[in-house]
């Protein structure tokens, strides 16, 4: 049930009635210059960006936990879950000028897994959001193993809230033309980054000029201050612990 088969329903929550794209819109339109973080395929923005293009100037930052760069896919040998999804759309998104901060999965891999001793750590906090963070994730952590061979847990949602909450926590990062491959059977999904700035040379100019007629809007974070992230998740982990009502 993509929480780990806990049959978590809430009875609280309920679907609001508003369609996702005019909720966009609204709370765009409503508090310019706010910081929109995508979790998820970018089909949404894509649709609130072709309904209202003006969106692009209302939103102040758009940190897109989607992609990787220069690196390995987690669906296909080059994509990414959520670009993979709905290439189209984050092509469409990130042509659009949105000002992109792009949070690849590379980021949460490796010594950036949430690792053993700090998955009993948690468990021992014994706090309602720590329960749920580990249960919920049971069956990523298994997945996580056998497709990755990676020693913990990746939390690349997390990673990029985190990025979100304070920008410094991305501790490399620079300005680049993005583009996403909607056609090769190969790597469809793949978020295509112009590291070198070639995009605008006679060779790659006929393929890049949708975007290089204007200046590069994707800033790419290229790695993360592990520990500090990883700080930040126990801090509001840990939490839950002073509230006894409170519940994940």
């Amino acid at each position: 049930d993509g929480l780990g088969d806990l049959d978590f329903r809430p009875e609280r929550l309920q679907a609001d009635p508003e369609h996702a794209v005019d909720a966009i819109v609204r709370i765009a339109g409503e508090n310019p210059g706010l910081t929109l973080v995508t979790l998820g395929p970018l089909t949404n923005l894509a649709l609130a960006l072709e309904r209202h293009p003006r969106l692009v100037h209302d939103v102040g930052r758009c940190v897109v936990m989607g992609g990787a760069a220069c690196t390995v896919g987690n669906v296909t040998p080059a994509a990414e879950y959520n670009v993979w999804c709905d290439p189209e759309a984050a092509r469409q998104v990130f042509r659009s000028g949105l000002s992109i901060e792009m949070v690849g999965w590379e980021l949460c891999r490796k010594e950036a897994n949430l690792l053993r001793r700090e998955m009993d750590r948690l468990r021992a906090m014994d706090t309602p959001l720590a329960r749920f963070t580990l249960d919920c994730n049971r069956t990523a952590l298994e997945a996580n193993f056998r497709q990755s061979g990676d020693p913990g847990l990746a939390l690349p949602d997390a990673v990029a809230m985190a990025v979100a909450l304070d920008p410094s926590i991305c501790t490399r990062k620079s300005l680049h033309y993005v583009d996403v491959e909607t056609d090769s059977e190969l790597t469809r999904g793949m978020t295509v980054v112009d590291a070198l700035g070639v995009a605008g040379d006679s060779r790659n100019r006929p393929h890049w000029e949708a975007l290089t007629a204007e200046q590069p809007h994707v800033t790419v974070c290229w790695s993360i201050d592990v520990q500090r992230w990883k700080k930040m998740l126990f801090l509001l982990l840990a939490a839950g612990a002073a509230d006894p009502e409170s519940t994940p």
